[in-house]
């Protein structure tokens, strides 16, 4: 920030710089029934606003809108100005059906048909 503004500004500009960015933001985790705004995510992690959320430590669910994308292990990392940075331990892409426990082959018989 620039030293010619003075505190209470530059307070208020960060504070508005943290509101579009939250607003911007489409991708949310999901800790019980709580639900924090991912800020920056990457394939190694994610942050979110040091503000709002606690300590994430766990099992935690990401959705981008409704659409559930992954299901991952976090720890914390670090705290970075306002934001939270969480490292995955594992992360799994959500499947949208069951796995099955049998091998498919593509040119398996899905069905007859009654002779006409």
């Amino acid at each position: 920030m620039s030293s010619f503004l003075p505190q209470a500004v530059q307070d208020e500009l960060a504070a508005a710089q943290r509101v579009a960015r939250r607003r911007r933001a489409t991708r949310v985790v999901h800790v019980g029934d709580e639900a924090f705004p991912i800020l920056e995510m990457t394939d190694r992690g994610f942050s979110v606003d040091a503000e709002d959320a606690p300590r994430l430590r766990g099992l935690i669910d990401i959705y981008d809108g409704p659409r559930h994308l992954y299901q991952a292990l976090i720890v914390a990392s670090e705290q970075a100005g306002d934001l939270m940075r969480y490292e995955f331990k594992r992360n799994t892409p959500a499947e949208t059906r069951a796995p099955v426990d049998f091998e498919t082959t593509p040119d398996q018989v899905t069905g007859l048909l009654p002779p006409a």
